[in-house]
Parts: C-alpha cells; sequence; structure tokens
C-alpha cells in the first residue's frame, strides 16, 4: 500500500491498465506525464520490487504491465474504468442482417447480438465492446450456419482454456499463421478473462504472429457443436461433449504470472502440437 500511495504512480498504473494491450514503455509513461524518465523509472522499480508490475524485455526496450495476480487490487485502488454508453446494438443487428441476409433472419440476428453483448459486457468493461459484439455474434453466426449443414471444405478447430486469454490464443495463433485458410480456428474460454494477456501478445510477436483483434469470449454451445476438432487446456469438464468431435485435452502449464522465458517455453511446446495436429488434419 505504500508503494501504491504515491499519486505518481497511481497515474502510472492508470496509464498501463488503460492503454490498448495493457502495457507501456517508459519513454511514453514520461512523455505522457511530462516528467524525466530517469523520474518515471525510479517509480516502476519500486512498483517492480513490491510484484505490482512485470517486466517485459523486448531487444532494447522494456515493457511494463500490471502484474496478473495484483490486477483486482489496483482496480480497487484506482477504481473500475469509465465504461463507455451502450452500443448501437440496432445498428449492429441492421448490419449484420444484411451480411446474412437469406441464411438467418433478423429476429435470430437479433438474439445473438444481444445475447452476445450480455456475455461481452459482464465479463469486460472494454471500450471496444461494440466491435466485438459485431465480431463475436457474427462467429456465433458463423458456427450455427456449419451446425445446420454448410459445412465449408475444410475443418474447424475450438480451442479452449479458463480465460481464453493465454494457452487458447497461443494456439489459435500459431495454427492460423501455419494454416492459413486451410483451418477454421475459434478461441474460446470456460471464464473468460478482460483481455488477451500481454505477455501472451508479446510471446505471440516475438515469433511473427499479430494477435490482431482477438479477445476472450464466452464458451457457447453452438462453438462446440461447429467444430470437428475440440481442444481443452485445463478447463476441466466445462466443455459439452458432442457425438462425432474430435476431444483433446493438452495438458500445458499455465502461463499466468509466469516469466518471460517460461511463457516462451510454453509457446514452443504448444507450437509442437500445433504442428502435429495441423499434419494431421491436412491429411484427412
Amino acid at each position: 500500500m505504500a508503494a501504491l500511495a504515491d499519486p505518481t504512480r497511481a497515474k502510472i498504473l492508470r496509464l498501463i491498465r488503460d492503454s490498448q494491450d495493457g502495457r507501456q514503455l517508459v519513454g511514453r509513461l514520461a512523455e505522457a506525464l511530462a516528467l524525466r524518465q530517469p523520474t518515471v523509472s525510479h517509480h516502476m522499480k519500486a512498483l517492480l520490487a513490491e510484484g505490482v508490475v512485470v517486466r517485459e524485455p523486448d531487444g532494447r526496450r522494456v515493457w511494463y504491465s500490471i502484474a496478473p495476480d495484483q490486477a483486482a487490487r489496483v482496480d480497487a485502488l484506482l477504481g473500475s474504468r469509465p465504461r463507455v454508453g451502450r452500443p448501437d446494438l440496432e445498428r449492429i443487428v441492421a448490419d449484420l442482417s444484411t451480411r446474412y441476409r437469406g441464411t438467418f433472419s433478423a429476429e435470430t440476428v437479433r438474439a445473438q447480438v444481444s445475447e452476445s453483448y450480455e456475455l461481452l459486457a459482464g465479463a469486460t468493461d472494454s471500450p471496444l465492446v461494440a466491435s466485438r459484439t459485431a465480431a463475436f455474434a457474427a462467429t456465433r453466426l458463423d458456427a450455427l450456419s456449419r451446425v445446420a449443414g454448410d459445412r465449408p471444405d475444410r475443418p474447424e478447430v475450438l480451442f479452449v482454456c479458463v480465460q481464453n486469454a493465454g494457452r487458447s490464443q497461443l494456439a489459435a495463433g500459431i495454427l492460423r499463421q501455419l494454416a492459413g485458410d486451410r483451418v477454421t480456428v475459434r478461441t474460446a474460454g470456460s471464464a473468460p478473462g478482460p483481455e488477451v494477456r500481454s505477455s501472451i501478445v508479446h510471446a505471440l510477436d516475438e515469433i511473427g504472429i499479430s494477435i490482431g483483434g482477438e479477445f476472450p469470449k464466452p464458451l457457447t454451445d453452438e462453438m462446440v457443436r461447429a467444430a470437428d476438432v475440440v481442444v481443452t487446456m485445463g478447463c476441466g469438464d466445462a466443455c459439452p461433449v458432442y457425438p462425432g468431435r474430435r476431444y483433446l485435452d493438452w495438458d500445458l502449464e499455465d502461463p499466468v504470472g509466469k516469466p518471460a522465458a517460461v511463457v516462451r517455453g510454453i509457446r514452443d511446446d504448444i507450437e509442437r502440437r500445433v504442428r502435429s495436429l495441423l499434419g494431421e488434419l491436412l491429411a484427412t
């Protein structure tokens, strides 16, 4: 508490927490706060010593993010992130109704958009909740279309972990990179977190993979039914089982709170498994 009591440190933590990918450089913090870099570095050293932030070297740069196990305390100190107004769901419904005209009725689209918004809004206060609602609803409509019989001539893989912020995102990013449009890749979480962890974004970026617009998504019934292969990673029995699907359970260490070297090891273990899975999918 003493380390967090300094108002400058509170401002630093707010800038880190509220940034788009949850991490900041000392230079950017100094510029935003109109302070000298050595001053900001002094505060970062104190926060790091108390375990409030974690340090992620990136060549000559060093990124700082909130330590996962301290996120709740930081939120308690800073207060919740400012909520944006309710998105224009009717506009989203209208756009998706145009996209899925001839496949789904406007009523079906509206139901998916409304439910998708409620599922996402309850798990995150991201200012991007509107665009994420549209993307999540579209993903679910695509899954429903596949379940109904519109199954493209390519396999679909669903990666599931607890928060959909670590292992499943690593696996999905790697498979998308390797498979291109030969495999449809989805992810979900049994208890999704608010954002993809910055350590995961960095671990993928190191090997040339962008996280793009990915975000944690709840596990829904139609996503499981649409998949040919469901890969679970530490989410226990949360995933429903349907006949005709292949289920794999990958016993992987959870990267939450782990140093960069450990996260890289988890990433590389996942890559080996993904390459093996892709070989099997393309051979069938």
